[in-house]
């Protein structure tokens, strides 16, 4: 399942009976990029457990490789990156393709701004969409220059500042990934550099700067934080454990609660609660979602989720929650749907600028389900059908992973078939997604149409 491959058309049959059994999801994406940055990052040799080895990660394995780390795969899961040190990064002699991977290409150019060396950045054509003036602007500040297509989109072209300068830079909108690529870029300048985001954003990065070694301080302010990174550190290696990604567990969540008779258990799903709005929105629904063996893991919260079929309700999401879940909106829409009453998701303007216009893209996923919504400026409503919805429609994805196995879930649990259009890019996320599902319903209910 590569991006340059065919469509591969996919359809999802009504489940017979419930999801059952135990299972485990992929690595964390968010962590598992950030391991193999910092990785390369660090003086000594990184030892990861858990990585997700999906394409995107991989596209960010190799970008490593290319800018001088030594990054070896040693078995399912675990890897091995030797690392440069702080501004040890060197020219790549060829150019970086970050496939689909919005993540990896934002994070990266803060990375390549504090290095003075050049390099030119591609991705694929989802890619190619995406806006990247939102890092290039602020990154600028460093001294680091950039030259790309009208509206800041790839190949961007990066020549890294010499002198490095600290930022001083709030965000206009929350963005993790924006957040990130400026504590990357201050790792390499003197000074402190300040970010400020208004409302709070996952926290990865300062977690697991703080695992390498580096001083990160944050303080709340209003509803967002205020973080301060003290420049030049030396980050040192330190065993990365990566918990299991609670944005590939929604999908599991959400199925076991709408289909009838189930009752599921997901090992391993990393809890920090600046990622877990949508299961706070679940429980608002009336889903019981039980925590087992909760733990630290590499400054990471972590639990085994228990999840049982429940009669959900509709729920009104506010706008503030959307960061916490900024992915999990079209794996709720799905669970809204077949939830009683008029559910109202808040504030999603972020959803027009992913894989692909995601707000849109959810939207046209529920209709062809034969479910009532409505775009109100940024907000999405959904009429939960308060039971299975009738289905049977086909899913245009847009080179959109997460659209593609929401459409999936919900053909378990609707009256007739769904299919999707191509559910290639699921690779990107989740490569055993499919074999993964139908073991959980006991049958083939996902398959190539």
């Amino acid at each position: 399942m590569s991006h340059g491959s065919d469509p591969t058309p996919l359809r999802s049959l009504p489940a017979r009976k419930g999801l059952s059994g135990r299972l485990s999801v992929p690595g964390d994406k968010s962590i598992s990029h950030r391991a193999l940055m910092f990785g390369a990052l660090a003086i000594g040799t990184t030892e990861i457990e858990g990585l997700l080895e999906g394409e995107d990660v991989l596209r960010t394995a190799a970008a490593m490789r290319l800018l001088g780390a030594e990054v070896a795969h040693l078995g399912p899961g675990r890897w091995r990156v030797a690392g440069r040190g702080i501004g040890g990064l060197v020219e790549p002699a060829d150019v970086l393709d970050m496939g689909n991977s919005g993540t990896a290409a934002r994070l990266i150019c803060g990375l390549l701004a504090g290095h003075p060396i050049f390099a030119v950045m591609t991705g694929d054509a989802s890619l190619r969409r995406r806006p990247m003036k939102r890092v290039t602007e602020p990154l600028a500040a460093t001294g680091a220059r950039f030259w790309s297509r009208e509206g800041g989109r790839l190949p961007l072209a990066i020549q890294g500042a010499r002198e490095p300068l600290p930022l001083d830079y709030t965000l206009p909108v929350a963005s993790a990934q924006v957040k990130s690529a400026c504590l990357l870029a201050g790792l390499c300048a003197p000074g402190v550099t300040r970010v400020v985001e208004p409302e709070a954003t996952r926290d990865h990065s300062e977690n697991m700067l703080r695992h390498f070694g580096a001083t990160v301080r944050v303080a709340a302010q209003g509803h967002g934080r205020v973080i301060e990174l003290d420049g030049q550190p030396e980050l040192r290696a330190a065993p990365v454990m990566v918990p299991g990604d609670p944005s590939s567990a929604a999908f599991f969540v959400v199925a076991a609660l709408i289909v009838p008779g189930s009752k599921l258990v997901i090992e391993n799903v990393g809890l920090n609660p600046l990622r877990t709005g949508l299961f706070q929105s679940l429980r608002e629904m009336g889903a019981v979602l039980e925590v087992g063996a909760p733990r630290l893991e590499g400054g990471e919260p972590v639990g085994d989720l228990t999840v049982s079929a429940t009669g959900l309700t509709a729920v009104d999401v506010p706008a503030e929650r959307a960061p916490s879940m900024i992915d999990e909106y079209p794996i709720l829409a799905v669970a809204a749907a077949c939830a009683t009453g008029t559910s109202r998701f808040r504030g999603l303007s972020e959803l027009k600028v992913k894989e692909s216009d995601r707000l849109t893209g959810t939207a046209e996923l529920l209709r062809a389900a034969g479910v009532e919504c409505a775009i109100e400026g940024d907000d999405l409503l959904v009429q939960g059908c308060g039971g299975p919805p009738p289905g049977g429609g086909v899913v245009a994805t847009q080179m959109d992973h997460r659209l593609a196995m929401s459409a999936l879930v919900l053909g378990l649990a609707c009256r007739d078939p769904m299919r999707v259009d191509d559910g290639a890019f699921i690779a990107t996320s989740f490569p055993n997604f499919i074999p993964l599902m139908n073991q959980a319903v006991g049958a083939e209910a996902i398959a190539t149409a």
